[in-house]
């Protein structure tokens, strides 16, 4: 079971670009489904800039977040306990019980991130003590930028105040300014070929 809840967290950071302490206090009724095509997280704990407290956003469920909570919530959260259909229970519990508490405790991040280095050592060798949570958070950023996503979509997801916080976010590959050109001249000539008919 950690090891479920362990994937789906990093599957959040990996996906949605979500921050460890967003995944953490994240509750059952922040998954709204009913929303948007995929279904939005409300992540009411976002960092707040200049000591504004935290910021609130939707995220949209894309690139199979919305496939990887209907499994968990139909398939695994009940397996840690019986408050599965408390909204206000965590999305990401603990497996230990707080004495004296009914439901289920939240996982902190500090389980979440060593559950990630235990996959990492053991999946991804060549990238232990290298891959973080938030280096999952730049790799999502640059997929979804290498996959033609604009900036200032991925900005909004990220929950980034300044585009230029976002643009550090973005690896590219040595062949980007290449294949941008391309793209670019490839539309061209399709505007062209369109005005001659």
């Amino acid at each position: 079971m950690p090891a479920a809840r362990d994937y789906l967290a990093a599957s959040l950071w990996r996906r949605a670009g979500l921050r460890i302490h967003e995944t953490v206090m994240l509750d059952i009724r922040d998954w709204r489904p009913d929303l948007g095509t995929h279904g939005k997280l409300h992540v009411r704990f976002g960092k707040g800039s200049n000591g504004r407290g935290p910021k609130t956003r939707l995220v949209p469920g894309i690139d199979g977040v919305d496939a990887l909570l209907e499994w968990w919530l139909v398939d695994v959260r009940h397996q840690f306990g019986e408050d599965w259909d408390n909204p206000d229970a965590p999305l990401l519990p603990s497996e230990r019980r707080a004495r004296g508490h009914a439901g289920c405790t939240r996982a902190g991040d500090h389980a979440l991130r060593t559950g990630l280095t235990k996959a990492v050592d053991v999946w991804l060798p060549t990238w232990s003590g290298r891959l973080s949570p938030h280096g999952l958070r730049h790799f999502c950023a640059s997929s979804l930028y290498a996959r033609g996503m604009d900036l200032k979509a991925i900005q909004e997801l990220l929950g980034h105040d300044w585009l230029s916080t976002t643009t550090h976010y973005i690896h590219v590959q040595a062949a980007h300014i290449e294949q941008a050109w391309e793209a670019a001249n490839t539309r061209v000539a399709g505007r062209l070929l369109a005005g001659e008919g």
